[in-house]
């Protein structure tokens, strides 16, 4: 079994939301890189995501922590107003339609939610 890193409570994180987080990932060189991701949540189901939009490797939240459009209904880039699905990340409106968010290893553990599958340096659980 991988190791799990708790990145917050479930509390955290409304239902119907994201949040963002910047941990520290090892990289291919064993050097630590900063690593933006975000989680969302749809009752009692979370899905993580690297926080990077496939249209140009920017960042979603523009403004920081604003991931959702008005409505609430969908991820959204802040730069160029694509729109993604909250639980599998495809793009359905913008510049990078038929691609997805680069998804991330999320479990819930005694109301935890951790990251799996990744390396990350001592430095991590930065919170946005």
């Amino acid at each position: 079994m991988n190791e799990l890193f708790a990145i917050c409570q479930t509390g955290k994180i409304e239902d119907g939301d994201a949040s963002g987080f910047l941990l520290m990932r090892i990289d291919e060189t064993g050097e630590p890189k900063p690593w933006p991701i975000l989680i969302t949540r749809k009752g009692n189901n979370f899905c993580g995501f690297e926080n990077a939009c496939p249209h140009k490797g920017e960042r979603l939240d523009a403004e920081t922590g604003h991931f959702l459009d008005e409505e609430g209904n969908f991820l959204t880039c802040g730069h160029h107003q694509a729109q993604f699905d909250l639980d599998t990340g495809h793009c359905f409106i913008g510049p990078c339609q038929g691609k997805k968010l680069k998804s991330i290893e999320i479990v819930v553990d005694d109301g935890d939610v951790c990251v799996t599958g990744v390396e990350l340096a001592e430095e991590d659980g930065l919170g946005l």
